[in-house]
This record gives C-alpha cells, sequence and structure tokens, in this order.
C-alpha cells in the first residue's frame, strides 16, 4: 500500500518510528521518550523524540488516545495539535491528568498520542460588510438543542480595545 511520503528524523536513538497499529487506521502511534508522573489536573510537555517534513498542503494533528482518556483519564491541552508543514522542530506532547484522585505515570516507549496527517487548503479572505445569510444563520454553541437540563450561559465575551 502506498502513502504520502513524509521524511522523519529520529531524535532520540531508541524512539520508535510512528506506525499505524491496524490497516485503515487514521492516526499514527507516537511514544514518549521519557518517564514522567501527573498528579491528578497536572500537566507535562512530553516530547516523541522526531522530527517530520510535511509536504507543502499537509499538516500533521496530534490527537488524543481514546484508552488513555478512557482508563487513566489523559487528555490534551490543545487537542488537536497543529504540525504545519514548515515545522522541523521535535513533536511535543502536551498531556493533562484529569483523573481526579489517581496519578498517572508515562515510561519511555508508552504510546501518548496519534499523528494524523491530512491536506489543508489556505483560503482567501476578502472582507465584506455583511455576509451571506444561511440556515443557520448566527446560531453556534448549542442552538440545534443538546443536553436537556442545562442551558447556555448568557455571557459574551467581546474582544476589542
Amino acid at each position: 500500500m502506498s502513502g504520502l511520503p513524509v521524511l522523519i528524523r529520529r531524535l532520540h536513538p531508541d524512539v520508535a518510528i510512528p506506525a499505524y497499529a491496524h490497516p485503515g487506521d487514521a492516526g499514527a502511534d507516537l511514544v514518549t521518550t521519557v518517564a514522567a508522573e501527573l498528579a491528578p489536573g497536572e500537566r507535562a510537555v512530553l516530547p516523541t523524540g522526531i522530527a517530520i517534513a510535511l509536504p507543502d498542503g499537509y499538516a500533521a494533528f496530534v490527537h488524543p488516545r481514546s484508552g488513555l482518556a478512557a482508563r487513566c483519564g489523559v487528555a490534551l491541552v490543545n487537542a488537536p495539535g497543529t504540525i504545519d508543514a514548515g515545522y522541523r522542530g521535535e513533536i511535543m506532547v502536551i498531556v493533562v491528568n484529569l483523573d481526579p484522585r489517581e496519578p498517572v505515570r508515562f515510561e519511555p516507549g508508552d504510546r501518548i498520542c496519534q499523528l494524523v496527517i491530512q491536506s489543508v487548503e489556505h483560503a482567501n479572505f476578502h472582507e465584506v460588510g455583511e455576509l451571506p445569510g444561511s440556515d443557520r444563520g448566527a446560531g453556534g454553541h448549542g442552538s440545534t438543542g443538546g443536553h436537556p437540563m442545562r442551558a447556555m450561559p448568557d455571557q459574551t465575551i467581546s474582544g476589542g480595545t
């Protein structure tokens, strides 16, 4: 099976090259190169020991692992993390322990996230005085329904001065 050629540089001698666990998987597993223990609520930036060079028109996105989330309460702070085509530094992953009681421990070689590579478009932004109408309009943040017990807070934070 052929795929998109992505150049990879191993920055740590023992790190595994990203791999897809199963045929058809969208994400390739990334591992950490360090040991770390996160107390409940604590976050850390974990190195992966690799750097990549993506072709122009592509970006890589770091996604959480569902098993870590379900079993340990581990999430990614900025999920998905974006790796631009021009970035050549080490891929670093910001993890957080959301479990309210138990610490979580990582060892070198532990899978911490998935790397998804996608084609991306560049937009030409054109300023206008008014946007064209649509069926949805300006409705957002639960405007199509949601949890029946919760209403959206009536708070707006506006940008500006």
